[in-house]
């Protein structure tokens, strides 16, 4: 037998009283911790700090371009193809170090994608589970060594073995050879444009890898097992489902190790040979780049167009960068303008 209640009538039970109260009446409400002031000083603070990061960049172009005005109201853009670096005469070139500094990054790129991406592929989909991590942890140590480890070890080790083992049978190989013969040309002592670029691959190899394979696993499993179900290989579902989906990540990653090249100093500084002449176009010709330049000369460089030029090679090397981060940025829009326009 069941009974209705009125509206405001209430069970003569006090603990029935207690729940359908309980059930009536609302929650109360919680009242804010901090009120609309602290939201306006959290924006003020991040809109602070992001005018401080633009404030510096400013202030360092502003540096930059204020001490390399000698040089660059000097020589002006031919500076950019000159080849002439003579501090003696105070006359100076940077097209010797500015070649350094792209061939290197190209040949360290050309060596650091592929391996990355295997690694990246084995990590991910070909590793049982017991190698994952400690495999993993292993190529994340690399990024820790000093890159003065690196440059030691190449200089010492990896240069003779590159010389007695690579060059000297190429240069045996190829003598007389018209252009192969140019290319492998040079003394055989290990150190040059190739040398250097060899030791920046393996120095960017472990922050492309981890990148790569990061973005790897954030492609949804279920796109994965219904390619597999379909009978795609391996192969076929990385090139097909993995990279298209992942693909402005893995650009990332690259622009990633990219800049770790470019930018970077004391490796290339132990393996390049520092010559500050272009004799030709070998890969073991001993040659420069702009940071291993800025790193040998400042120093010792004195007040005038010798330090002016240094400066200027550091201007240069900043648009460099800038160039290619915008070229990246063109490329990751061009792709999300892609997918929209598919789906």
């Amino acid at each position: 037998m069941s009974t209705t209640l009125a509206h405001g009538d209430f069970p003569s039970n006090p603990s029935a009283t207690q729940s359908v109260r309980a059930m009536i009446q609302p929650p109360p409400v919680k009242k804010a911790r901090s009120g609309p002031w602290a939201d306006r000083v959290f924006g003020w603070l991040a809109k602070a700090a992001a005018l401080f990061t633009l404030c510096m960049l400013i202030a360092i172009l502003g540096s930059l371009t204020i001490n390399a005005w000698p040089a660059i109201d000097r020589y002006g853009l031919g500076f950019l193809t000159s080849t002439t670096w003579d501090p003696v005469k105070e006359e100076f070139g940077g097209l010797v170090m500015i070649y350094g500094t792209l061939v290197t990054s190209f040949i360290a790129l050309l060596i650091a994608v592929p391996v990355s991406f295997g690694i990246a592929l084995f990590l991910t989909e070909l590793s049982p589970a017991w190698l994952k991590r400690p495999l993993g942890t292993a190529i994340e140590l690399l990024a820790a060594v000093p890159s003065i480890v690196y440059g030691m070890w190449g200089l010492l080790v990896f240069g003779p073995v590159l010389a007695t083992y690579v060059q000297e049978p190429l240069q045996a190989a190829f003598t007389g050879v018209p252009y192969l013969g140019a290319f492998v040309s040079g003394p055989p002592v290990g150190i040059g444009i190739l040398s250097a670029g060899i030791i920046l691959a393996i120095m960017i190899i472990p922050f492309i890898a981890a990148v790569m394979r990061d973005v790897f696993e954030v492609t949804p499993p279920l796109l994965k097992e219904s390619a597999y179900g379909l009978g795609a290989t391996t192969w076929e579902v990385v090139t097909k489902v993995v990279l298209p989906y992942t693909k402005t990540g893995v650009i990332g990653g690259i622009m990633l190790g990219l800049g770790r090249a470019i930018g970077e100093t004391m490796a290339v500084t132990f393996v390049i040979g520092n010559f500050n002449q272009l004799d030709s176009l070998s890969l073991f010709q001993a040659a420069n780049s702009i940071t291993s330049a800025l790193a040998n000369e400042f120093a010792e460089a004195g007040e005038g167009l010798h330090q002016a030029s240094l400066m200027y090679l550091g201007l240069v090397l900043f648009f460099i960068t800038f160039v290619i981060l915008s070229l990246s940025k063109l490329l990751l829009s061009q792709l999300r303008k892609n997918e929209g326009a598919k789906t």
